[in-house]
Protein backbone atom coordinates (compact mmCIF):
# COMPACT_ATOMS: atom_id res chain seq x y z
CA UNK A 1 0.00 0.00 0.00
CA UNK A 2 2.71 2.56 0.74
CA UNK A 3 4.80 1.81 -2.53
CA UNK A 4 1.05 2.56 -4.44
CA UNK A 5 0.49 5.71 -2.63
CA UNK A 6 4.46 6.95 -3.70
CA UNK A 7 3.81 5.69 -7.08
CA UNK A 8 0.63 8.03 -7.27
CA UNK A 9 2.56 10.45 -5.89
CA UNK A 10 5.22 10.63 -8.06
CA UNK A 11 3.28 10.11 -10.74
CA UNK A 12 1.20 13.16 -10.50
CA UNK A 13 4.34 14.95 -10.00
CA UNK A 14 6.47 13.74 -12.38
CA UNK A 15 5.16 16.18 -15.48
CA UNK A 16 6.38 18.89 -13.46
CA UNK A 17 9.41 17.72 -12.43
CA UNK A 18 10.04 16.56 -16.20
CA UNK A 19 9.60 20.47 -17.26
CA UNK A 20 13.41 21.07 -16.13
CA UNK A 21 13.02 24.79 -17.13
CA UNK A 22 15.28 27.41 -18.58
CA UNK A 23 14.09 30.90 -18.97
CA UNK A 24 15.31 32.39 -22.35
CA UNK A 25 13.70 35.20 -22.60
CA UNK A 26 13.75 38.86 -21.09
CA UNK A 27 10.50 39.30 -18.38
CA UNK A 28 9.20 41.74 -20.91
CA UNK A 29 8.51 39.43 -23.50
CA UNK A 30 7.05 36.16 -23.68
CA UNK A 31 9.21 33.49 -22.50
CA UNK A 32 10.34 30.18 -23.94
CA UNK A 33 11.03 27.28 -21.84
CA UNK A 34 13.41 23.93 -22.84
CA UNK A 35 11.39 21.41 -21.22
CA UNK A 36 10.81 17.36 -21.79
CA UNK A 37 7.11 17.16 -21.82
CA UNK A 38 5.06 17.27 -25.08
CA UNK A 39 5.55 20.70 -26.70
CA UNK A 40 6.95 22.33 -29.54
CA UNK A 41 10.59 21.18 -31.06
CA UNK A 42 13.68 22.43 -32.81
CA UNK A 43 14.18 19.38 -34.84
CA UNK A 44 17.35 17.45 -35.15
CA UNK A 45 19.12 18.09 -38.39
CA UNK A 46 18.10 21.96 -38.00
CA UNK A 47 20.76 23.94 -39.44
CA UNK A 48 23.15 26.68 -37.26
CA UNK A 49 25.12 29.23 -38.41
CA UNK A 50 28.07 29.81 -35.43
CA UNK A 51 31.34 32.87 -35.38
CA UNK A 52 34.52 31.17 -33.95
CA UNK A 53 35.44 33.69 -31.29
CA UNK A 54 38.95 32.96 -31.88
CA UNK A 55 41.79 32.03 -34.32
CA UNK A 56 42.71 28.84 -35.06
CA UNK A 57 45.85 27.76 -36.74
CA UNK A 58 48.58 25.30 -36.69
CA UNK A 59 51.66 28.04 -36.95
CA UNK A 60 53.51 27.88 -33.90
CA UNK A 61 52.44 24.51 -33.34
CA UNK A 62 50.12 25.35 -30.02
CA UNK A 63 47.22 23.58 -31.35
CA UNK A 64 46.74 20.12 -29.95
CA UNK A 65 43.84 17.14 -30.36
CA UNK A 66 41.49 17.93 -27.71
CA UNK A 67 41.82 21.88 -27.04
CA UNK A 68 38.41 23.41 -27.20
CA UNK A 69 37.42 26.44 -28.39
CA UNK A 70 34.15 28.54 -28.28
CA UNK A 71 31.90 30.31 -31.25
CA UNK A 72 28.46 32.14 -30.66
CA UNK A 73 25.40 31.44 -32.42
CA UNK A 74 25.04 34.29 -34.92
CA UNK A 75 21.15 34.15 -35.42
CA UNK A 76 19.08 33.15 -32.83
CA UNK A 77 17.11 30.25 -33.86
CA UNK A 78 12.85 31.01 -34.23
CA UNK A 79 9.80 29.07 -34.34
CA UNK A 80 6.82 31.28 -36.16
CA UNK A 81 7.88 34.92 -34.41
CA UNK A 82 9.40 32.96 -31.02
CA UNK A 83 13.28 33.00 -30.30
CA UNK A 84 13.56 30.07 -28.65
CA UNK A 85 17.64 30.13 -28.59
CA UNK A 86 18.72 33.84 -28.77
CA UNK A 87 21.81 34.85 -30.95
CA UNK A 88 24.84 35.01 -28.85
CA UNK A 89 24.34 32.08 -26.96
CA UNK A 90 28.01 30.38 -26.57
CA UNK A 91 28.89 26.98 -28.20
CA UNK A 92 31.92 24.49 -28.13
CA UNK A 93 34.15 22.56 -30.55
CA UNK A 94 37.15 20.60 -30.18
CA UNK A 95 40.38 20.04 -32.08
CA UNK A 96 40.60 15.85 -33.41
CA UNK A 97 43.16 16.17 -35.63
CA UNK A 98 46.25 18.38 -35.99
CA UNK A 99 49.32 17.92 -38.76
CA UNK A 100 51.80 20.79 -38.28
CA UNK A 101 53.91 21.79 -41.14
CA UNK A 102 57.10 20.19 -42.15
CA UNK A 103 60.21 19.93 -44.42
CA UNK A 104 60.08 19.23 -48.08
CA UNK A 105 56.98 21.41 -48.42
CA UNK A 106 54.67 19.77 -46.31
CA UNK A 107 52.01 22.18 -45.57
CA UNK A 108 50.07 22.27 -41.79
CA UNK A 109 46.14 20.59 -41.15
CA UNK A 110 43.61 19.84 -38.55
CA UNK A 111 39.81 18.99 -37.82
CA UNK A 112 37.98 19.88 -35.72
CA UNK A 113 34.19 19.13 -34.55
CA UNK A 114 31.26 21.03 -32.79
CA UNK A 115 30.24 19.79 -29.36
CA UNK A 116 27.37 21.41 -27.76
CA UNK A 117 25.11 24.67 -27.77
CA UNK A 118 24.83 26.09 -24.31
CA UNK A 119 21.36 27.38 -23.16
CA UNK A 120 21.00 28.21 -19.74
CA UNK A 121 22.19 25.10 -17.59
CA UNK A 122 21.87 22.74 -20.66
CA UNK A 123 24.24 21.72 -23.48
CA UNK A 124 22.10 20.74 -26.78
CA UNK A 125 24.16 18.52 -28.60
CA UNK A 126 25.82 20.11 -31.98
CA UNK A 127 26.89 18.02 -35.64
CA UNK A 128 29.23 18.95 -37.90
CA UNK A 129 32.76 18.69 -38.63
CA UNK A 130 35.42 21.82 -40.80
CA UNK A 131 38.82 21.68 -41.46
CA UNK A 132 42.14 23.64 -43.41
CA UNK A 133 44.84 22.71 -44.77
CA UNK A 134 47.75 24.80 -45.81
CA UNK A 135 49.63 25.22 -49.15
CA UNK A 136 52.33 22.50 -49.47
CA UNK A 137 55.30 24.15 -51.66
CA UNK A 138 54.61 22.99 -54.77
CA UNK A 139 56.67 21.88 -58.12
CA UNK A 140 59.44 24.86 -56.59
CA UNK A 141 59.79 22.60 -53.41
CA UNK A 142 59.94 19.35 -55.99
CA UNK A 143 61.83 20.48 -58.07
CA UNK A 144 64.71 21.71 -55.67
CA UNK A 145 64.77 19.03 -53.67
CA UNK A 146 65.42 17.02 -56.54
CA UNK A 147 68.61 19.04 -57.60
CA UNK A 148 69.66 19.91 -54.41
CA UNK A 149 68.43 17.00 -52.11
CA UNK A 150 69.90 19.09 -48.81
CA UNK A 151 67.13 22.40 -49.73
CA UNK A 152 63.85 20.19 -49.73
CA UNK A 153 64.81 19.97 -45.65
CA UNK A 154 64.55 23.38 -45.58
CA UNK A 155 61.50 24.17 -47.53
CA UNK A 156 57.78 24.09 -45.73
CA UNK A 157 54.57 24.66 -46.76
CA UNK A 158 52.25 27.14 -44.73
CA UNK A 159 50.35 26.43 -41.40
CA UNK A 160 46.36 25.87 -41.62
CA UNK A 161 44.78 28.72 -40.21
CA UNK A 162 40.93 29.71 -39.61
CA UNK A 163 40.25 33.28 -38.69
CA UNK A 164 38.54 34.77 -35.93
CA UNK A 165 34.81 35.40 -37.08
CA UNK A 166 34.60 32.66 -39.38
CA UNK A 167 30.93 31.25 -40.17
CA UNK A 168 30.99 27.43 -39.15
CA UNK A 169 27.71 25.73 -40.17
CA UNK A 170 26.37 22.75 -38.21
CA UNK A 171 23.15 21.23 -37.20
CA UNK A 172 21.78 20.12 -34.27
CA UNK A 173 22.51 17.13 -33.31
CA UNK A 174 18.95 16.27 -31.12
CA UNK A 175 15.16 17.28 -30.65
CA UNK A 176 15.13 20.48 -28.38
CA UNK A 177 11.43 20.65 -26.68
CA UNK A 178 10.19 23.80 -26.06
CA UNK A 179 6.86 25.43 -24.38
CA UNK A 180 5.83 29.14 -25.47
CA UNK A 181 4.65 30.64 -21.93
CA UNK A 182 2.73 33.68 -22.60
Amino acid sequence: MKHLVLGLIFSLAAPQLAMAQVELAPASQPSVTLGSAPANKLYQGTEVSLRLLRELTTKGKVLKVGDRFDLELIDGLKVGTETIIPAGSRAVGEIMSVKNKGMWGKSGKFNARLMYLRVGDRNIRLGGTFDDKGVAGGWGAAATSYFIPVAGFFMTGTSAKVEAGSVIKGFLDEDVPFVVNK
